[in-house]
């Protein structure tokens, strides 16, 4: 979420009540994780009642729901691979991808907090693969479809490897802390993917 200050909004619109009823539930999930956060924990911390809550989300499903779509606007990229040649484009993605999101500290907690709850809770998992995941596979298939020279026979299965690697990265190295267990250096990864999907670029 975008760093505002809850006495910075004006508790008599109801775009800033809506922003700090999702302010409040960010907080309130990441502190006591999905099970043990309430409705009214969250409007105790928004400083709205829970009257107003409801009347911006229907139940805590509908409430996490429109948070990790908040999440997904801010933090997907949204870079133009059309416009660089394939292997500076994919380059870029995947510098931009792991540099932000490994000093991304909310970002890092949610997916913690979404891994830790995903047993319980399957549903949660669900949302983040379809707000982030799909969506990114989605974008970086249509791009590598796009780049004809490079005959990809399967261009899905292409974007799955180049995202799945990075995020395994991500996951093995920040999220799940092992990055003293199995080190690896950022640029060794991405020269071995660019290796792997763009042909004769062994750099």
């Amino acid at each position: 979420m975008k760093q505002i200050k809850l006495n910075e909004l004006d508790p008599t619109t109801t775009v800033d009540k809506a922003e700090k009823i999702l302010l409040g539930a960010m907080q309130e999930f990441l502190k006591h994780g999905y099970a043990a956060t309430s409705m009214d924990r969250v409007a105790a911390t928004a400083g709205v009642s829970k009257a107003t809550v409801y009347s911006h989300f229907k139940d805590k499903e509908g409430l996490f729901s429109a948070l990790m779509q908040r999440l997904a606007e801010e933090k997907i990229l949204y870079i133009q691979l059309d416009e660089s040649e394939p292997e500076i484009a994919l380059r870029e993605l995947a510098e931009t991808v792991i540099e932000q999101k490994l000093n991304d500290r909310e970002f890092i907690a949610f997916v913690r907090l979404v891994v830790g709850e995903s047993g319980r809770f399957p549903e949660l998992a669900q949302m983040f693969i379809r707000n982030f995941s799909k969506i990114g596979i989605e974008r970086l298939t249509c791009y590598l479809t796009s780049q004809k020279e490079l005959n990809f026979p399967d261009p899905e299965a292409t974007a799955r490897i180049f995202i799945g690697a990075i995020m395994y990265f991500l996951m093995t190295q920040k999220i799940m802390h092992g990055a003293e267990i199995i080190p690896m250096e950022r640029d060794r990864l991405i020269n071995g993917l660019i290796h792997l999907i763009v042909p004769g670029k062994n750099n």
